[in-house]
């Protein structure tokens, strides 16, 4: 079911960020469409969250916030592409991985769940020093 939801909500941001990619020269009516949508698909997503329980809701709330960021940053880039904006939707990703990756530790106890979270932290430490690297 979680692995369902993930697919879901990453389908459909894809096809939002692919909706917004393919409209070059975007307008600022078809900004907002896309804008909305992605909002509905979050609403969309979060409901589908309150049927599960415990950790597995918190996971898929995390999940849909996350995506729903990524996706407003990527419409940013889109609608107005910049280095700086391209350096947002990295940030947003590495959030978000770290976010569900922080979560999925809770399902475990002890020096597992260190672990987890210790890795989750390098991880998203790397990932930020690789965007610090970016330009913009």
């Amino acid at each position: 079911m979680k692995k369902h939801l993930l697919v879901l909500a990453i389908a459909s941001t894809c096809f939002a960020m692919n909706a917004a990619s393919a409209a070059e020269g975007m307008t600022k009516d078809q900004y907002n469409v896309a804008k909305e949508k992605i909002e509905a698909d979050y609403k969309v997503a979060k409901a589908k969250c309150d049927t599960l329980k415990d950790n597995a809701k918190d996971v898929c709330e995390k999940e849909a916030k996350g995506t729903e960021n990524v996706a407003k940053a990527q419409l940013e880039q889109d609608y107005k592409p910049s280095a700086a904006h391209a350096k947002k939707v990295a940030e947003e990703k590495a959030d978000m991985t770290y976010d569900v990756a922080k979560e999925k530790c809770d399902d475990q106890s002890g020096d597992a769940k260190n672990a987890c979270v210790s890795q989750a932290k390098a991880d998203h430490d790397k990932a930020k020093a690789d965007i610090k690297a970016m330009k913009g």
